[in-house]
């Protein structure tokens, strides 16, 4: 039994001074109902009632000593609130547990009936134990604890790990480098077969989110003393500086680019060039050496820029270009919004989708890759923006 599991258990049933237990078959134990002494004085009922203990309610865990044990069933005294009871299914999800309690042993259990037909109060064991993980769960988050568990199963989008009973998940994306999966064409299905390399093995991860609600538990590989030491080399780097680099990786969004040992960061997609890119992996390869620049720093993350190397060709189009103006432009993309078209390399605007009559007529009049005449109806190169009209004969 794992540390975690033994501290859990160690809180639900807490040995006290060793009783033997008593078989008392299907007999139940008379309640006994003492009534406190209470001084008849005026207002000493009223200050009784307000000092007294709320009743338990449905879903509170409550502590309390075996009183009694009985074939498949468990009685709990719970002062000064009655007596309560474990039997049936909740008996039967916890009999393992159950069968080494002792008369006078102390005991933590959900309620899950305040008032059962029988006057007892109906207690879980099973799910005061979930309540008791979800709150070490809790507890491991604030302190960032590291823990070490097994890999248990791999998806496409990260790997299954088990915390005493309940599975998590921890996230591709929060993999420590040495583990993360660069496949160079981005392709899932090898991507899933490195995760799979790593079912198996244990991993030291701390506990990210934990919402018992959701039945949500998420790690992380990325424990506190790798961030701090990613923030102690990022600290060196400010804005502005230019590096070399080597491509590490290339996905849909952008492309990694390792800095030094143990230190990498990201060119988003919208940072790689002027003009449209829209596959990462056509235009670079791991290994590949970049220039690049430091456009962001941030605790433990460094963003960086290739195209901020290179001349605004929006700089030069704003001498040449202004509203109104007849300029050529090609086709380069469609999107919901209607077609991007280029003027020159770099400096691409938007033809509407209403000046036609509908998806299938705009690309039946605009193809791809060809140039046709437009006209600049908004032309703002400060903040890169442009729209045209299609000059239709």
């Amino acid at each position: 039994m794992s540390e975690e599991k033994a501290s859990v258990l160690d809180r639900i049933v807490s040995a006290v001074s060793g009783g033997k237990a008593e078989e008392l078959g299907a007999e139940m134990p008379k309640k006994e109902k003492k009534a406190p002494a209470v001084d008849a004085k005026p207002g000493t009922m009223e200050a009784f009632v307000a000092e007294s203990p709320l009743p338990p309610q449905e879903g509170e865990i409550i502590e309390g000593t075996v009183s009694a044990l009985g074939r498949a069933r468990v009685f709990i005294d719970l002062p000064p609130f009655g007596s309560g009871i474990i039997y049936g299914r909740e008996y039967m999800n916890a009999r393992d547990i159950l069968r080494k309690v002792s008369v006078g042993d102390a005991i933590a259990a959900k309620v899950v009936d305040a008032s059962n037909e029988d006057g007892y109060i109906e207690l879980s064991l099973r799910e005061a134990r979930q309540a008791l993980i979800w709150s070490d769960a809790e507890e491991a988050v604030k302190q960032k604890k590291v823990l070490s568990l097994e890999v248990k199963e791999a998806n496409k989008g990260g790997l299954i790990l088990d915390w005493q009973g309940i599975q998590g998940f921890l996230p591709a994306s929060q993999l420590s480098s040495e583990h993360y999966p660069r496949v160079e064409d981005g392709d899932k299905d090898r991507i899933l077969g490195e995760l799979q390399n790593l079912v198996g093995t244990f991993l030291s991860v701390i506990i990210i989110t934990a919402d018992q609600n959701e039945g949500k538990l998420i790690f992380s590989e990325k424990g506190p003393q790798e961030k701090e030491e990613k923030e102690e080399k990022v600290s060196k780097y400010e804005v502005g500086d230019v590096l070399d680099g080597e491509v590490t990786g290339a996905v849909d969004f952008g492309i990694f680019v390792k800095l030094e040992e143990g230190l990498e960061g990201l060119v988003h997609i919208s940072e790689l060039d002027w003009g449209l890119v829209e596959d990462t992996r056509s235009r670079f390869k791991v290994g590949d050496k970049v220039q690049v620049k430091v456009i962001e720093v941030k605790d433990d993350k460094i963003s960086l820029s290739i195209k901020q190397l290179r001349e605004n060709p929006w700089v030069g189009a704003a001498k040449k270009y202004k509203k109104d103006q007849e300029v050529n432009g090609a086709v380069i993309k469609y999107n919901k919004h209607g077609a991007l078209v280029s003027i020159e390399e770099g400096v691409a605007g938007l033809v509407h989708i209403s000046e036609f009559e509908s998806e299938e007529d705009l690309k039946n009049t605009l193809s791809l890759g060809q140039s046709y005449p437009f006209t600049i109806t908004l032309f703002e190169p400060n903040e890169q923006k442009m729209t045209l009209a299609f000059k239709k004969d």
